[in-house]
């Protein structure tokens, strides 16, 4: 089946578009100029002409997920949302140069720095599950970087809620990273399921390759893999580098039973940070949210499916800010202040050469007078 082409991009007050970042199945992602405060930011919208209420209703989810947990340091964070000028939903979001997509099939990663990701993410996930919320896609791409190189997790979109659904709800999964009883089809996403993906996750990132891939050509099909995943039996890696009490904590966040993993991400997180003070590295720090914390006075309505946000009727293509910037700011404010237009101050300008003219046409006749009336004029 043929890969979707990105849409247009949408014309958004503020911001100037750049270029395309990605397009993903139901959303493209634009790389934005902002204006006032001036940085680059990444845009996601939906392709024009899209009605689909499930649609809708992933894409409404994902940016009020986001605006519950984005204040996280390893969450994206988010700007903006709204409706662009010919209809169509949109999220601004933090621009990250970088994500885990293929890195981890390109070169090795350092141990440190994998299981520092994995602690980074299981901090991020225990704060969204405190939340009630479950991500549902844990995943190397959907782990970005910043321009500061920090890890972030990103792609709320099929997120859901942990309170029981009565409805039946839509099944997603990236298979590689899908715990036995996603894939079973027994589970849409649970905070066990969570914590195999984000051992599945690690483990790609230390092995180079998803847990249950194989080496041999035409031995990973997307059945297949389904096959093996749902036996469960842990792959053990071969890299030399990584100690078997590392093996152990992924092993164990991988158990083919729920009940036999960690029973939070928070506990997956102390085990990563154990196995690092093990090796002679410094824990990496936990950041969770306390318990007290409450993220925000409405949670999140996973069945609203209406177009949200305020949508701007018609948009200047250039950007907003004035072309000439050498007049000071405190000349401009001065203008504000009086009420004086660009427009209304300009004829008062062009008045005053000719009153300088007339001055000296009239300084120039009163000399020519005195000289012819004292005899000096020849």
């Amino acid at each position: 089946m043929p890969k979707r082409l990105p849409a247009d991009p949408p014309v958004l007050a503020g911001l100037t578009y750049v270029r395309p970042l990605g397009s993903g199945g139901f959303a493209d992602v634009f790389l934005y100029a902002q204006d006032m405060p001036r940085r680059q930011v990444a845009v996601k919208v939906l392709p024009t002409g899209v009605h689909d209420a499930e649609v809708l209703r992933m894409f409404n989810a994902e940016a009020d997920v986001l605006a519950h947990l984005s204040a996280h340091p390893s969450i994206v964070t988010v700007y903006q949302a709204g409706l662009s000028a010919d209809g169509r939903p949109y999220i601004v979001m933090e621009y990250c140069p970088g994500s885990l997509a293929q890195r981890y099939r390109r070169e090795r990663i350092p141990v440190d720095e994998a299981l520092t990701i994995g602690v980074k993410m299981a901090s991020a996930l225990e704060s969204a599950h405190r939340a009630g919320l479950v991500h549902r896609d844990i995943k190397p791409s959907n782990i970005l970087i910043t321009t500061f190189g920090s890890p972030v997790l990103a792609d709320f979109g099929i997120s859901s809620s942990l309170a029981p659904h009565s409805g039946e709800e839509v099944l997603a999964m990236s298979v590689p990273w899908s715990a036995p009883e996603v894939i079973s089809e027994q589970s849409s996403g649970t905070i066990a399921s969570e914590v195999w993906s984000l051992g599945a996750t690690v483990y790609s990132l230390l092995a180079g390759h998803s847990p249950f891939e194989r080496h041999e050509p035409g031995q990973n099909t997307r059945e297949q893999l389904r096959r093996r995943i749902q036996r469960a039996a842990y792959p053990r890696m071969s890299r030399v580098d990584v100690p078997s009490g590392v093996e152990q904590v992924l092993s164990t966040a991988m158990a083919r039973n729920p009940a036999d993993r960690y029973p939070n991400a928070l506990a997956f997180a102390q085990a990563l940070r154990d196995a690092q003070h093990a090796m002679g590295f410094s824990p990496t720090p936990l950041e969770v949210a306390v318990e007290e914390w409450v993220p925000g006075d409405q949670s999140v309505d996973f069945s609203d499916a209406s177009s949200r946000g305020a949508q701007v009727t018609s948009v200047a293509h250039q950007s907003r800010r004035r072309e000439s910037e050498h007049a000071s700011l405190t000349s401009r404010a001065r203008e504000e202040d009086t009420g004086i237009t660009q427009a209304s101050a300009a004829p008062a300008r062009r008045i005053w050469p000719w009153v300088v003219v007339a001055a000296v046409a009239v300084v120039a006749a009163a000399l020519v007078v005195a000289a012819v009336l004292s005899g000096g004029w020849v």
